[in-house]
């Protein structure tokens, strides 16, 4: 069944084509609604615990740089069970909330987790003299394998949040990926991903999202300081002057030291649109309508497959979703969003 789109304001409900998939409504915790109120709440309140791993696996790639996994496996896990990965967003890590939330609940229902690193994020911090960005879909299909083969015989998922979402889609539907994915890749979840890049430029550029737009930079100039410290040969930045914004750091940072001809080049190639109508894993993707990094309008434009479900809420902000308690054991919407995706998916 193809994807739906509701009057404004209400949530949209599409149900993939494998079997009746239900997504209950999202209601905003009382005071909390608003794009902004949900995305600021949820980076202040995270419900996360302790966020340590017990086994870290280094991968190595093609162009000398690695990456970080961190192996959350429950006690009574047996070969052949199931196992997801985790892609965090921009500027996050393995320690980022959703991560650690997520992981938690999956390995209560028995379910395995690799949390994943980028390039020079968390553990990874000094393993990586390139940066990472929205086209490495290489990079997660790398550590797609890495599970793989670490967990041979089981049934595979693979969540993406924020940018990571576009990467994944974008390795979901590229060519070169798409006809070697692993046959024990069930099902994806992307969520709030920004798969128009230049649109989600032009949203971060409002005068009202200039706190998300100057709380990236910071962090991402302050990233590429050390990395430069780290390590002689790793790129330098082409900026004398800190960038203002994140376009700007992508035109004078991202784009030539990725092999990208300016910020117009990168977001055109990278953005995950144009490979959507070629996935083929069942693949839930999550948005709001008042997120206010990622337009809404980008995803009712999409033209998708019928593996493909969108799912557009009119409240949760960018991966905030705190909720009224209904039928989840928390307030955590998208948690629970995305692990019953996952588990319907992965059952033998």
């Amino acid at each position: 069944m193809g994807e739906s789109y509701p009057p404004a304001g209400r949530s949209t409900l599409c149900l993939p084509d494998l079997f009746m998939f239900e997504i209950p409504p999202f209601r905003s915790l009382p005071l909390l609604n608003g794009g902004h109120r949900q995305t600021l709440a949820a980076t202040i309140w995270t419900g996360a615990s302790a966020g340590q791993t017990g086994r870290r696996h280094l991968l190595s790639l093609p162009d000398g740089d690695e990456l970080v996994l961190h192996d959350d496996c429950p006690a009574n896990w047996r070969p052949t069970a199931p196992v997801v990965l985790l892609l965090h967003g921009l500027a996050g890590s393995y320690l980022s909330a959703y991560m650690v939330r997520i992981s938690q609940k999956l390995r209560a229902v028995g379910v395995r987790t690799f949390r994943l690193d980028h390039r020079g994020c968390g553990a990874g911090a000094e393993t990586a003299k390139r940066p990472y960005h929205a086209g490495r879909s290489d990079d997660v299909f790398e550590a797609l394998c890495l599970v793989q083969q670490q967990c041979p015989g089981s049934l595979l998922g693979v969540a993406g949040f924020s940018l990571s979402g576009n990467m994944l889609l974008k390795m979901l539907g590229e060519h070169e990926h798409r006809s070697i994915l692993p046959r024990e890749l069930m099902c994806a979840v992307a969520v709030n991903p920004p798969i128009d890049l230049e649109g989600s430029g032009r949203r971060l550029a409002l005068p009202g999202n200039r706190i998300y737009d100057q709380h990236f930079v910071k962090l991402l100039v302050e990233d590429v300081a050390r990395r430069v410290q780290r390590h002689a040969d790793a790129p330098r930045p082409l900026y004398a002057a800190a960038p203002r914004t994140l376009r700007e750091f992508d035109d004078l940072y991202t784009a030539p030291v990725s092999g990208f001809q300016g910020v117009t080049d990168y977001y055109e190639r990278c953005s995950a649109e144009q490979f959507v109508p070629s996935i083929m894993t069942p693949t839930l993707i999550l948005t709001a309508s008042d997120d206010p990094l990622v337009p809404s309008e980008s995803f009712e434009r999409l033209a998708c497959p019928s593996s493909v479900t969108v799912h557009i809420t009119s409240g949760g902000g960018h991966l905030g979703y705190l909720s009224r308690r209904g039928r989840d054991a928390d307030c955590r919407w998208m948690d629970w969003r995305v692990v019953e995706w996952l588990t319907a998916h992965l059952r033998p």
